[in-house]
């Protein structure tokens, strides 16, 4: 291996609903394709040398989502963007390569920040919701793992949470409707706090349940700007990952990527 290409790439449409096994199967099938020069391990079964950070789960939309490729000789990353872009299958886009340099880079995804669209439901009253929920110490909520059910604080994680007002259409009724927006800043904690967790939480504490299923989207993720208090660009060599303004070459302390 003599280079690291850290890729962003979208989740979009359908695809959505593919699982992070199936996105892998296609990304190395892409790479192949592509005629990228991936490292493999070795031993019996050798696997090409791509790793993933902070996949999205299945049913969520995404547009930042990332992995890493190690080849084998030196690529130009913006070749390799358009490569592998166009190898991909319609909903899985690739949005940006960079070369990667020091560190690791599931440290600089320190958060993410959501949008959750709630056709038909009353933009007031998940405003309502949302105030309640952060204005609580601590929201329990209870989801159900391979280890069976688990009980762990939803509100630690939400550093912000917003509530906007839309049009949406609810699935099978094709009328557009007022559709409450919900725009939150989460901090990857572990147990991680998803989506759906803070929406569980709403309920619990205001009764607050939408009538139709949510459309959830990542927008973005990475580490936590102290500026915008939202996660900033993890592709971007010259930010500092501890979050604040961008650095300059001397001040940066293990912020290269």
């Amino acid at each position: 291996m003599v280079q690291r290409l850290r890729v962003r790439y979208a989740k979009r449409g359908r695809m959505r609903f593919t699982s992070h096994r199936d996105i892998s199967r296609a990304v190395e099938r892409a790479v192949r394709r592509a005629g990228i020069p991936v490292a493999y391990s070795a031993g019996f079964t050798p696997h090409p040398k791509i790793s993933y950070a902070g996949a999205a789960p299945t049913g969520v939309a995404s547009e930042a989502e990332y992995l890493e490729i190690n080849v084998t000789r030196r690529c130009d990353p913006q070749r390799v963007r358009e490569d592998l872009d166009a190898s991909l299958p319609a909903g899985i886009d690739v949005l940006d390569v960079v070369e990667a340099r020091e560190g690791n880079l599931a440290d600089r995804l320190e958060a993410s920040e959501w949008e959750i669209r709630l056709p038909g439901a009353d933009p007031a009253a998940a405003r309502e919701a949302a105030e309640r929920f952060l204005a609580a110490d601590r929201v329990e909520v209870e989801r159900l793992t391979k280890k069976g059910p688990r009980r762990f604080d939803a509100r630690g994680a939400v550093r912000t949470l917003t509530v906007a007002e839309g049009t949406g259409e609810i699935a099978g009724q094709g009328d557009a409707r007022p559709c409450a927006i919900l725009r939150m800043v989460v901090r990857h904690l572990v147990p991680a706090v998803r989506p759906d967790d803070v929406l569980t939480g709403l309920r619990l504490v205001a009764g607050f349940a939408p009538p139709s299923p949510p459309e959830v989207t990542r927008l973005a993720q990475g580490p936590l700007d102290a500026v915008t208090g939202g996660p900033a660009d993890p592709l971007d060599p010259d930010r500092d990952p501890r979050g604040g303004e961008p650095e300059t070459a001397g001040q940066r302390v293990g912020g290269d990527l």
